[in-house]
């Protein structure tokens, strides 16, 4: 970050990178004082949401000759009408394909904006005309699989994270994704990372995260493609990792820290930062070719997602605490349940939302988005 991103900005910049838990101290004593040494802050959402009136409104920033995702703008805004921070970085999950599969795809389906139900069809097609089932999911014991359902199906048919957990939409979502399961690679169970059942050609048509993919393209880059995840009835659900920067109101010189923000989000820096960190910009700065292989072939399937008209991004998990591992475990059980042992699905899903709605009284988590603000813990319907 120092030596790649920050080196030529005039004047210098002393980079002073923090764990999660002295960060939230440094910041809350700052806040609290009213000054402070710390000019231009960077972290995940979830931390900088946790001081949203603390940031100082940069609607004023001069973005001029730079596109930011929509999508991510809005968040960056937290329900407010002011730009509390702007978009930095971002790893996400996208979809991945061998270019064997491509002939199989559904008739006038187009990858870089595909459907859950053409998805569902391309598998069909790949499992019937192939002889076995080439779609692969990430449902191993260390697999992704609940950030798929949180962060993706779900949302992708009830425009929800958390309240409309029980709802119709997401029985639906469910059903879409036990047809799906029929077309499935049965060693899925087993699959942590789908690079490697990629690799191996057992898989021709996966889902996963773009750090757990990378090596399938950087073995072999004219084997695979990448495109963004589907959509369904509310929107291309997606869950992203985002980091934003932001300007804290006890900063010593605001328009100095202004100044940092601007020459961060050029294109250049957005660059520099991806070869520093491994996350990808959140504008639509140009990868240069001699990137690697996995960051050129995933990095336009990311950009292509985040900026689709019908974004919809679904954000991790904020104000669990230590509970987040009870959440996910809510996702992962129906999973279990409804797609492994063929459950009812209406039943599992009265008896989750149990589960889940008393896990947000006991936290007292208000809900994040894509659902609706919440005085007090997020309500499950």
């Amino acid at each position: 970050m120092r030596e790649q991103v920050l080196k030529a900005f005039p004047g210098g910049v002393d980079f002073q990178p923090q764990e999660p838990g002295p960060f939230i101290t440094r910041i809350q004593a700052e806040t609290e004082a009213g000054s402070g040494a710390i000019g231009v802050v960077g972290g995940l959402y979830g931390d900088l949401a946790n001081f949203a009136d603390s940031w100082v409104d940069l609607s004023d920033v001069d973005l001029s000759g730079v596109t930011v995702s929509p999508a991510f703008m809005e968040l960056g805004k937290f329900g407010t009408a002011e730009q509390k921070f702007l978009p930095w970085m971002q790893a996400n999950y996208v979809m991945a394909a061998n270019k064997q599969a491509l002939q199989y795809l559904p008739e006038g389906a187009d990858i870089n904006n595909l459907t859950y139900d053409q998805v569902i069809a391309w598998a069909k097609n790949l499992a019937e005309q192939t002889g076995s089932p080439k779609f692969g999911f990430p449902a191993g014991p260390k697999g992704l699989k609940h950030r798929f359902f949180q962060g993706f199906l779900l949302p992708a048919f009830t425009g929800s994270e958390v309240t409309k957990f029980r709802s119709a939409e997401a029985e639906q979502a469910w059903g879409k994704f036990k047809e799906l399961w029929q077309y499935t690679n049965p060693a899925s169970t087993n699959y942590d990372f789908m690079q490697e059942p990629l690799l191996t050609g057992d898989v021709w048509l996966a889902f996963d995260h773009i750090a757990r993919l990378s090596e399938a393209f950087n073995q072999k880059p004219d084997d695979f493609v990448a495109f963004p995840a589907p959509s369904g009835p509310k929107g291309r659900a997606f869950m992203p990792v985002l980091a934003g920067i932001a300007v804290p109101k006890s900063a010593p010189d605001v328009a100095k820290s202004k100044e940092l923000i601007k020459y961060m989000m050029q294109p250049e820096q957005q660059v520099a930062t991806l070869l520093a960190t491994n996350f990808f910009p959140t504008t639509d700065a140009a990868l240069p070719a001699e990137l690697p292989a996995s960051a050129r072939a995933l990095g336009p399937a990311v950009q292509a997602m985040t900026s689709s008209p019908d974004a919809l991004p679904a954000l991790l998990p904020v104000g669990l605490g230590d509970k987040a591992g009870q959440f996910n475990q809510v996702y992962i059980d129906a999973f279990e349940r409804i797609v492994l042992a063929n459950q009812d699905v209406r039943q599992v899903l009265d008896q989750q939302a149990e589960t889940l709605r008393q896990l947000m009284v006991t936290t007292g988590a208000p809900c994040w988005l894509p659902d609706a603000p919440s005085e007090g813990p997020c309500p499950v319907e």
